[in-house]
């Protein structure tokens, strides 16, 4: 089974210098770099209607075309993995993700996916760019993602993230007292020194979080965060930028740091908490078939819910 796709877009004037298949993904990212790089050799990505090698360096304000075949996605097998569905009809697929399910196959992940999962539970998804997932959690981020069934509803998920009318909303337990809400706009990059992290850089691209105080305790704070736009580690590089790294955050968050006054009890709470405290507990968007606006609310998992709970005891 396979299905033809067409693509149009122009590179824009920031982009003069790069690479084409770079761009490309940035114009594209609902594909893999390498399926485009793929397109690219073959002549069914365009560059102002003629073929260039995927190192290409544009001049900015080309004009990109793609008309593909869309081979299903063998190379990634389908796999019995548990997920809770919050929701599903023809169109979409709402999924609710643990903590430590990487979402996609990749260096160091080659399979125990949530596309492996998505393949298992509907072969027909291997028609789909990645299996339909549009958007990502990184792994030990637990909460609601919608996946495409059908490549019209691809088609509108990819819109709708593109012009920024899907709204998602975390819960970040953040360390220090966050004394209100705000908004962080701070572009995002890849770190100068450390290719594993992300920063607030220059060169990086427009980034922007709201967040509004949920709960305080004397030494953390409950935030509800949303997201406008979606850069890889967004939430947790912008909080580490305004001194309010997430609690258990690996790579932003720096060391363990306990309050002063904390019993036995949230003490060995923290300690346990080995992974960023983010959750993402709503999603709304419009609805890929009938237009409506849908949204779909899922709380906190067991982990979290214990350390909000030893928390509130010590208060």
């Amino acid at each position: 089974m396979s299905e033809v796709i067409y693509l149009k877009g122009r590179t824009p004037a920031v982009a003069a210098g790069r690479r084409f298949d770079r761009t490309l993904a940035e114009l594209f990212p609902e594909y893999s770099r390498s399926r485009l790089q793929q397109w690219i050799r073959s002549g069914q990505a365009l560059l102002d209607g003629r073929q260039v090698a995927p190192d290409h360096r544009l001049l900015g304000g080309e004009e990109v075309e793609i008309r593909a075949e869309l081979q299903d996605a063998t190379e990634v097998v389908a796999q019995d993995i548990p997920l809770e569905i919050r929701y599903q009809d023809e169109d979409i697929l709402v999924i609710n993700k643990p903590a430590g399910l990487v979402v996609h196959p990749a260096a160091g992940n080659a399979d125990g996916t949530l596309q492996n999962a998505l393949l298992h539970h509907d072969p027909r998804l291997s028609a789909l760019p990645r299996a339909g997932i549009v958007h990502r959690l990184d792994k030990d981020t637990s909460g609601l993602m919608v996946v495409a069934r059908s490549l019209v509803a691809h088609r509108s998920l990819v819109e709708q993230l593109q012009q920024r009318s899907v709204h998602r909303e975390y819960l970040a337990l953040v360390q220090g007292e966050v004394t209100g809400g705000g908004c962080v706009e701070a572009p995002i990059g890849r770190h100068p020194r450390d290719r594993l992290r992300m920063a607030v850089v220059e060169s990086g691209k427009e980034a922007l979080t709201h967040y509004r105080v949920i709960e305080r305790f004397s030494a953390h704070t409950l935030l509800q965060v949303r997201l406008e736009t979606g850069r890889t580690h967004q939430i947790r590089v912008h909080m580490a930028y305004i001194h309010h790294p997430l609690v258990g955050d690996p790579r932003y968050g720096g060391r363990l740091r306990l309050p002063p006054a904390a019993g036995e009890k949230l003490r060995e709470a923290l300690c346990a908490f080995r992974r960023q405290a983010l959750h993402a507990q709503r999603l709304e968007l419009l609805h890929p078939a009938s237009g409506e606006a849908f949204s779909v609310e899922a709380g906190p998992p067991a982990d979290f819910r214990h350390l909000l709970d030893c928390l509130r005891a010590t208060e």
